[in-house]
C-alpha cells in the first residue's frame, strides 16, 4: 500500500483517548506518517468523577506501546508510585501523559470540525480555519456524544438532571437529595461517591431486577443488604488449570466471564459470528455490573429495584419522580448513570454526505479488516468498533488488537488470521 505524495499527512488520528493514543504510538513506530489531534485522554479527565477507580484491574489497564517499557508498571516504577490493582483516576490520567510524551509526542490540539472525502482522499477542517489533507482518518473520538438520557428527563435544565459523563464536582451535591438512575458501574459508583461527598440522601433507582456483582453474582430486589452474601465454597479446577489460571480468572482482558473472556478476546473469531451469537455474547461480557469493591460504600443509600422513572417534574427548586409503580419522590438532583447510545453519524465532524455512504448497524459502523468502514480509509476504533470486534473494544484493553492490526493492515502486511486482544 502507498500514499499520495501530495497530502499533509498520510494519516489522521482524531482523538487522543487510550485508543488514538496506541493507534498513533504503532503507526509512528511503523514508519506511517500520522498527525494526531486531540488532548491526551481529554474525556477521562474533564469528565469522569473525582475518586474514580478504574473498573479494569490493573493487567488489563496498561495502553498498548510498539515495545517494551510503556505499561502501567513501567508507569509506576519511572514515577515511585506503588500501583492498586484498581487504579485510581488521577493515576490513570497521569499514565497517560507519561505514555503520549514517549510514544505520541505532538499532539495538535485543534478541533476536527468536519470532514469531507474528495478524489479519494479526506479534507479535514480544523478550528481557526485551516484544513489538512489525509489518505486515511482513524477516528478514536469516544463516546462523548453519545449519552443516553431517558425521556423523561430530556426537556429538563441541566441544572437538576446530569449524566454520568457530564457531571458536576460531586462535592457540589454536598447536604443534597440524589437520585441515581441505573445499574451499572457508572451508576454505583457515582452514588457511593455522592455519599462520600456528603449528599444527605441517595436512593438507585434501576429497572434492573437484581443487581449484578462482578466476582459475586446477583443481588435480588428482595435483598435488604448490599452486600453480596459470602462467595459459596467450591470444588478446586484441575492442577494444568490452575496453573494456567484458565478456570478461576478467564482471559487476562477481563471482560467477560471464566468462558465468555475467552470469546470475547478473539476479536476476528468474534467478527464472523453471527449477530444471534454476538448479541447474548456482548451482554454477557458488558451487562450492567457493579465493582466488587463497591457494596460496602454503598451502605447508605436507599435501592429501589424494578422500578423506572415515568415522569419528571420540576417542583420549586427540585424534580419530583413518578415511578410506575404511581410512587413519587422529591429531589435535589438526578443523576443518570444510563449509558450511552452509540450512532457514529452524531460525531459532529462527520456530516451528512459523509454519514450517508456509512454502513451502520444500530448506529455502529460496520468494519473489516483493518477496522475500515464502509467508507474506503475511514477507520473506527474503540467503542464504535464493538458491535463488528466485539465488546473488549469498549475498554482500554483492546488497544491490544485495534493497534497493531490497523497499523499491519496499512502497512499492507499479510496480517494474522487470529489475534487475540491482549
Amino acid at each position: 500500500m502507498s500514499f499520495s505524495a501530495n497530502t499533509d499527512a498520510p494519516v489522521a488520528v482524531i482523538g487522543a483517548g487510550p485508543h488514538g493514543l496506541a493507534a498513533v504510538a504503532h503507526l509512528r513506530s511503523a514508519g506511517i506518517p500520522t498527525i494526531a489531534f486531540g488532548k491526551t485522554l481529554e474525556f477521562w479527565r474533564e469528565t469522569m468523577p473525582a475518586g474514580m477507580l478504574l473498573r479494569s484491574p490493573r493487567r488489563a489497564s496498561s495502553i498498548s506501546s510498539p515495545g517494551d517499557g510503556l505499561s502501567l508498571d513501567h508507569w509506576g516504577q519511572d514515577r515511585h508510585c506503588e500501583i492498586a490493582e484498581n487504579l485510581p483516576l488521577e493515576h490513570f490520567v497521569d499514565y497517560g501523559d507519561w505514555y503520549a510524551q514517549r510514544a505520541v509526542g505532538d499532539l495538535d490540539t485543534r478541533v476536527v470540525q468536519a470532514i469531507e472525502r474528495r478524489n479519494g482522499h479526506f479534507q479535514l477542517e480544523l478550528s481557526g480555519g485551516d484544513s489538512v489533507t489525509a489518505a486515511r482518518v482513524v477516528v478514536a473520538a469516544g463516546l462523548r456524544p453519545f449519552s443516553r438520557i431517558p425521556s423523561p428527563f430530556r426537556e429538563l435544565p441541566e441544572s437538576l438532571v446530569s449524566h454520568a459523563s457530564e457531571c458536576a464536582p460531586l462535592d457540589s451535591f454536598a447536604g443534597k437529595s440524589v437520585a441515581v438512575i441505573g445499574s451499572g458501574q457508572s451508576a454505583l459508583e457515582g452514588a457511593a461517591l455522592l455519599l462520600e461527598a456528603g449528599a444527605s440522601q441517595v436512593e438507585v433507582i434501576a429497572r434492573a431486577q437484581a443487581i449484578y456483582w462482578l466476582n459475586h453474582g446477583w443481588l435480588g430486589v428482595e435483598d435488604r443488604e448490599l452486600l453480596p452474601p459470602p462467595a459459596k465454597a467450591q470444588s478446586g479446577p484441575s492442577s494444568w488449570r490452575a496453573r494456567h489460571g484458565l478456570y478461576w480468572h478467564g482471559a487476562p482482558t477481563d471482560v467477560g466471564g471464566r468462558f465468555t473472556s475467552w470469546v470475547g478476546a478473539a476479536p476476528d473469531l468474534i467478527r464472523h459470528f453471527p449477530r444471534r451469537l454476538r448479541t447474548p455474547l456482548t451482554y454477557h461480557c458488558i451487562r450492567p455490573a457493579g465493582a466488587q469493591w463497591l457494596p460496602d460504600r454503598l451502605r447508605g443509600a436507599k435501592l429501589t429495584l424494578a422500578r423506572s422513572v415515568v415522569g419528571a417534574n420540576t417542583d420549586g427548586e427540585q424534580l419530583r419522580l413518578r415511578l410506575d409503580d404511581g410512587s413519587e419522590c422529591l429531589v435535589d438532583h438526578v443523576l443518570l448513570g444510563t449509558g450511552y447510545d452509540i450512532d457514529v453519524r452524531s460525531y459532529p465532524f462527520i456530516g451528512p454526505q459523509l454519514g450517508s455512504q456509512l454502513k451502520v448497524k444500530q448506529g455502529y459502523p460496520m468494519l473489516g479488516r483493518g477496522l475500515e468502514s464502509s467508507v474506503p480509509g475511514l477507520h473506527f476504533v474503540g467503542a464504535p468498533a464493538a458491535e463488528s470486534f466485539g465488546p473488549v473494544m469498549r475498554f482500554v484493553v483492546g488497544t491490544a488488537y485495534t493497534a497493531p492490526a490497523l497499523t499491519q493492515y496499512l502497512q499492507g502486511r499479510r496480517t494474522p488470521l487470529f489475534r487475540w486482544a491482549f
